[in-house]
C-alpha cells in the first residue's frame, strides 16, 4: 500500500466515524471537553487585535462559529468541514452554507491573508500530516493563528510521559509509536473517531517562524513545563 492510499483508506475511516456519530456530536464534544476552556483565552484574544473575521478549520457541527455568531454578531466568522454529515448539522442549527463550508484543512480554498484570524479546536490531531494543515492556516491568517490541541507528551502518568519525552529526546517516537499503534501509526476510540499521536509543541517551530510572538495557555492541568505536564494546550501566534 503506498503513503497516499493509506492516508486516503484513513480519510474515509475518519469520515465514516463522523458520518456514524454526527447526530451524536455535539453532545460528545461538549463543553466538558479540554478545549472549550480555551475559548475564554480566544475571545480576548479577539478583541485584543481588533479581529473582524475569523476562519474555523476543521469546524464540525460549527460551534466554534455559533459561539463568534452569538458573542459578536459584527464579525466574519466561516467554518471549514468535510464531512458532509456534520455540516448538515450545523446548518440545520442556523448556519448558512457560506458560513460552514466544505474544504480540506491541508489544501484551504481561500486567499493569502483572507482572515484575520484563523483558529482549530482538537482538529490537527486527526490529521495525518499536521504540518501541512499549519502551513494553510499561517498562509491565510493576515493577523493571528489559533490552536487548541492536545499534547501527547503530556498525557498520562508522570512515568509514561518521562518514558515518551525521553523517547522523543533521543529520535526515536515516530518507530516507538508505529510498534504502540501496531503499525497503523493511529488509533481508533469511540469518543475521538481516528487519530494520530500529536502536540501542539510539534509544530511549534513552524509557527515561530511565522510569528512575530507566540503565547502559551495550558488548558489541561499542568505544571509550570507545559510540555512536560499539559495534556492539553492553546496557542496564539500573532503575525504583527
Amino acid at each position: 500500500m503506498t503513503s497516499e492510499t493509506k492516508e486516503a483508506s484513513e480519510v474515509l475511516k475518519q469520515r465514516a466515524y463522523y458520518a456514524a456519530t454526527a447526530e451524536r456530536y455535539d453532545q460528545m464534544h461538549g463543553e466538558e471537553r479540554e478545549d472549550s476552556l480555551s475559548f475564554p483565552f480566544f475571545f480576548a484574544a479577539v478583541d485584543h487585535l481588533e479581529i473582524k473575521s475569523i476562519l474555523d478549520v476543521g469546524s464540525g457541527t460549527g460551534v466554534a462559529v455559533r459561539k463568534i455568531k452569538m458573542r459578536q454578531a459584527g464579525i466574519m466568522a466561516v467554518g471549514v468541514e468535510p464531512s458532509a454529515e456534520l455540516r448538515k448539522i450545523g446548518q440545520a442549527r442556523g448556519l448558512s452554507e457560506s458560513e460552514l463550508v466544505d474544504g480540506d484543512a491541508t489544501s484551504l480554498q481561500f486567499e493569502d491573508r483572507s482572515f484575520d484570524l484563523v483558529c482549530e479546536f482538537a482538529v490537527l490531531h486527526h490529521i495525518p500530516e499536521p504540518s501541512r494543515a499549519i502551513a494553510e492556516m499561517l498562509r491565510v491568517a493576515r493577523k493571528a493563528v489559533f490552536i487548541s490541541d492536545c499534547n501527547s507528551f503530556g498525557q498520562g502518568s508522570g512515568l509514561s510521559r518521562f518514558l515518551k519525552q525521553s523517547i522523543r529526546a533521543l529520535g526515536l517516537w515516530p518507530m516507538a509509536n508505529y510498534i504502540k499503534t501496531k503499525g497503523k501509526g493511529y488509533t481508533i476510540s469511540e469518543g475521538d473517531g481516528l487519530a494520530y499521536s500529536y502536540s501542539v509543541f510539534d509544530d511549534y517551530k513552524q509557527i515561530s517562524r511565522a510569528c512575530k510572538s507566540v503565547h502559551l495557555v495550558n488548558t489541561g492541568g499542568a505544571g509550570p513545563n507545559f510540555y512536560r505536564s499539559a495534556s492539553h494546550v492553546t496557542l496564539l501566534g500573532i503575525k504583527k
